[in-house]
């Protein structure tokens, strides 16, 4: 199976329509059109019944004490940890692209309702809802896409990874919340046929090169 994106290339940045926030001069970052990106795959496994669309980001700072902060940076030493962006269930076998923008175009303050999704699929719980938890006025169950919003003090990009599971099941079962972790974990129990990737990179940082 192959995936693949007219919104970007594997290995490339990702552009900032595609982001949660892009970079700002006067104050370092501003909110985004936060569309999801187009994907595509192709060589479907026989006997697929359904695919999940899982994106995360691995590069994320295991501790926040320098993130965002003035004067300061998060260095690239430093362990990291993964980010869940997107999971996108149930999509049926005859479904083998999705459309940029067609399950987000925007940012929604306390997160875009769920797990009802656009075209009958079904969205899990993006970790910004977890990011925003203490923020009176964004926090909320996030469900769907989120994109892109690394630290804009980060000494490193970031790698955005789109990974397509293909399974030999009409629905993915998922216990408890649908977290990241949660249908990561269903994920490994499920009856996967095969499974592509694509990867892009992201910075908010004017100091980093991507790409």
């Amino acid at each position: 199976m192959q995936l693949t994106s007219q919104s970007f290339q594997d290995g490339q940045p990702i552009p900032g329509e595609f982001a949660f926030a892009v970079p700002d001069a006067a104050n370092h970052v501003a909110l985004s059109s936060n569309r999801n990106p187009h994907l595509a795959w192709r060589d479907v496994p026989a006997g697929t019944q359904s695919f999940v669309i899982v994106c995360h980001d691995p590069d994320v700072p295991s501790r926040g004490d320098d993130v965002n902060q003035e004067g300061r940076t998060v260095p690239a030493s430093l362990p990291r940890v993964d980010f869940f962006h997107w999971l996108l269930l149930d999509i049926p076998a005859a479904t083998q692209e999705i459309a940029a923008g067609t399950q987000s175009s925007s940012v929604t303050p306390r997160g875009k309702p769920g797990p009802a999704a656009p075209q009958g699929l079904r969205h899990g719980i993006n970790d910004y809802t977890g990011w925003f938890a203490g923020d009176d006025q964004m926090k909320g169950d996030y469900y769907g896409y989120d994109g892109p919003c690394p630290p804009w003090n980060d000494e490193i990009p970031h790698h955005y990874v789109f990974t397509v599971y293909a399974l030999a099941a009409s629905t993915l079962g998922v216990e408890g919340p649908l977290t990241g972790a949660n249908v990561r974990a269903a994920l490994e129990k499920a009856p996967v046929l095969a499974k592509a990737a694509l990867t892009g990179l992201y910075s908010l940082n004017p100091a980093v090169k991507v790409g």
